[in-house]
């Protein structure tokens, strides 16, 4: 598992998740739930691993992966 994930789109990708999860205390009702989607983008913003930017042969990280 290669890191895929740049700086910029790291911080995009955590406040995009933490902003999404906010939802569930700030809605009413069973809408509130989609705040969870919010896990996905905070979560491959702190792994730094997109498994979508693999399949479609996408990086936002200015490192090249090293061959191991």
């Amino acid at each position: 598992m290669n890191i895929n994930v740049g700086v910029v789109d790291k911080v995009v990708r955590i406040v995009l998740g933490v902003g999404l999860l906010s939802l569930i205390l700030v809605l009413e009702g069973n809408v509130r739930w989609l705040g969870l989607i919010g896990i996905v983008p905070l979560a491959t913003g702190l792994i730094g691993y997109c498994p979508l930017y693999s399949v479609l042969g996408l990086s936002t990280c200015s490192m090249k992966p090293s061959a191991s």
